[in-house]
């Protein structure tokens, strides 16, 4: 797991309480928003739960945590970029797009490629956590994301995918 600097403005107070100018809530909004995607594609976290502990909401050097509005405000700007998406009607679950879902099926692209796997069958959870992905950005991704980028994949006619019985056998079939 790669270190992570955090920028400057995360140990300025007024940075962690909405800003009233227009002007400078915008500021603050556009650096939180790069903030989270940042800190969550370093630390290969794919989904936040506002109301819960999240370590980047919080600086204990300068003792200040984001009020739980601010978390809302900062997401939600995120999710209206596509940037991050709602998983559920009352925004306690927030899916984190570090990468779009076209930039995750380029890398997927790429992975195969790579790995020599064209024409042959893996699971999904090969993808996900089989030792060819140990090291990648694909090992440990969310399940959610990594459908959409394999249905995108078979909507191209790169993939076939098939169904199992159970969420461990479905699998996929390049066909780059």
């Amino acid at each position: 797991m790669a270190d992570f600097k955090f920028p400057p403005f995360y140990n300025y107070p007024p940075y962690f309480t909405l800003q009233p100018v227009k002007d400078t809530r915008e500021k603050q909004v556009q650096l939180w928003k790069e903030l989270i995607l940042d800190y969550c594609k370093t630390r290969n976290i794919f989904v936040i739960r506002p109301e819960e502990d999240f370590p980047l909401f919080s600086n204990p050097t300068i003792d200040r945590s984001l009020t739980h509005e601010a978390r809302q405000v900062f997401l939600s700007a995120l999710v209206s970029e596509g940037r991050a998406e709602w998983l559920d009607k009352g925004h306690k679950k927030c899916l984190v797009l570090w990468h779009r879902i076209q930039d995750w099926a380029d890398i997927l692209v790429q992975y195969v490629k790579e790995n020599g796997l064209e024409d042959s069958v893996m699971t999904v959870e090969e993808i996900r956590s089989g030792p060819e992905s140990r090291g990648t950005e694909l090992h440990g991704m969310d399940r959610i994301i990594l459908w959409r980028a394999l249905k995108l994949l078979e909507n191209k006619g790169k993939l076939a995918i098939f169904k199992g019985t159970s969420a461990d056998d479905e699998g996929v079939k390049f066909s780059l």
